[in-house]
């Protein structure tokens, strides 16, 4: 699907613009599909990628700054997002012995199940291994890469 087609007009002052533009359709149709996933598993995108911070750190605990800052949003209120997931019993909360207000953060056996079903799920929907050779991959990842330096 063309962007022309899909936001109905062809006008950019420049190609600059319409990359821009595309970047933003394209980030939004993702994060729509993405939001539709999660929805079926009652978790937001958030919730999703403090699941998936947590996984990547199993079975070490993290602490809330550490989650903080390997979350894709840095502006999530992540103690809130945090809090949602222990009543989900999808993650556990351990209490320093000492100090209270210090507390590490570990992915539950539910929460390791549920990303387990979200993988499974992602992998027979429409992909962007489907959409991209890997050559391809990489350079978009690249060429995202180099807009952020």
């Amino acid at each position: 699907m063309k962007l022309a087609d899909e936001i109905k007009s062809n006008k950019f002052s420049s190609e600059h613009q319409k990359a821009h533009v595309n970047i933003l359709f394209t980030a939004n149709w993702i994060n729509g599909l993405m939001s539709k996933l999660f929805k079926r598993y009652d978790i937001s995108a958030e919730q999703y990628n403090v699941l998936r911070v947590l996984r990547g750190s199993h079975p070490m605990k993290r602490c809330l700054k550490e989650i903080t800052e390997r979350m894709l949003d840095k502006n999530s209120n992540t103690s809130r997002i945090v809090k949602k997931l222990v009543d989900k019993q999808l993650i556990e909360i351990e209490e320093h012995e000492t100090d209270k207000r210090f507390y590490q953060i570990g992915i539950h056996q539910n929460g390791l199940k549920l990303l387990k079903q979200i993988d499974v799920e992602m992998e027979k929907n429409p992909s962007i291994k489907q959409i991209l050779t890997e050559k391809e991959a990489k350079l978009l990842s690249e060429l995202l890469d180099k807009m952020r330096d």
